[in-house]
């Protein structure tokens, strides 16, 4: 049966502009890092997919290496835009990124000039699109020099193969750097995505004032710091939980990082029983409560998993209080 989106998919979900730019995003958006390769199964990819767009998150977010396989999420989502999408491509936001090591030999790493314009060129294809509404370099790459980074994303810009460029993980002084690159090239950078949650707040160092400061969107990833600031591990790891695998490449929580933050998890889950949320809830608002960021990135494994993260949405203040009480558990 075909798909038709909930009419009132646009009535719950509040959108912020990136930065100073005229592009709006959903205060929560879907990561496609986990749960949409080919080795999962995809119609639980297409509910979940079908759910966030039903309930006003009109950005999905990928990477050339998402998957497992690498190249695989961005295929299944080429899958869901032929079908069930396709009418909806214009009220989407899809963005994708290169940086990570995705092919064999020097050519399928870092940021050069080539291996951008190839990755993204790759995943064009794998998605079945002319262009990417947003286009991301993954990592900073020591060796390449920034102007050429910066003048690949420029380039990416005017041949039309993404309407907007952004940065993952660079420091604030490589942030300010790069801004000033692009600006004068004449293609500003919308959004910087880093992570950040109640156990990962380096942004906080001076990062989140540089985009204020500039202008930019912040879209940050890991808000659930992997999984730890939900209920999962309240009672321990349970079986089959993130911590659990040993993947390094692509799980970087491990079970001495559950036991260590344990005792702040439990404290902090009670803070968000009076609060009337679950943790996760909790820890999704406690990062969107910063006014330089623009979204939460989230992943999901479950439409159920989905719809109890969007309830965060539900609850976004903090009393005085309740920051001063994190604050002193967090330490």
């Amino acid at each position: 049966m075909p798909y038709l989106a909930s009419e009132t998919r646009y009535s719950s979900m509040p959108y912020v502009r990136a930065g100073r730019s005229g592009l709006k995003l959903p205060r929560i958006s879907l990561g496609w890092w986990y749960n949409f390769g080919s080795v999962d199964r995809f119609e639980n990819a297409r509910a979940m997919a079908r759910y966030a767009f039903d309930h006003g998150i009109t950005h999905f977010d990928l990477a050339n290496n998402y998957g497992p396989e690498p190249g695989s999420a961005e295929e299944t989502l080429g899958r869901l835009l032929k079908g069930d999408f396709a009418p909806y491509r214009d009220e989407l936001v899809i963005s994708t990124k290169a940086g990570w090591g995705m092919w064999d030999g020097p050519y399928g790493d870092f940021g050069s000039r080539k291996y951008l314009i190839a990755s993204l060129d790759q995943s064009l294809e794998r998605m079945g699109l002319d262009y990417v509404d947003i286009f991301y370099h993954h990592r900073p790459d020591p060796d390449t020099p920034l102007e050429e980074t910066m003048g690949a994303l420029d380039f990416i810009v005017r041949s039309g193969r993404a309407l907007y460029v952004g940065i993952s993980s660079y420091s604030p002084e490589e942030t300010r750097a790069a801004a000033k690159i692009l600006r004068d090239l004449g293609t500003p950078l919308l959004i910087h995505q880093p992570s950040y949650n109640m156990f990962d707040r380096w942004v906080e160092d001076g990062l989140l004032d540089v985009l204020e400061q500039a202008g930019i969107g912040c879209i940050v990833f890991s808000p659930l710091a992997q999984g730890q600031l939900t209920d999962r591990y309240l009672k321990g790891i349970p079986q089959g939980a993130r911590a659990s695998k040993a993947d390094p490449e692509r799980v970087w929580l491990t079970p001495d990082d559950v036991q260590h933050n344990l005792p702040k998890v439990r404290k902090l889950n009670e803070i968000a029983q009076r609060r009337g949320q679950k943790l996760s809830q909790m820890a999704i608002a406690w990062v969107l409560r910063q006014p330089a960021v623009t979204s939460a990135l989230i992943g999901s494994s479950s439409v159920e998993q989905l719809e109890d993260n969007l309830k965060a949405l539900d609850k976004l203040d903090f009393s005085d209080g309740e920051l001063q009480k994190i604050e002193s558990i967090l330490g």
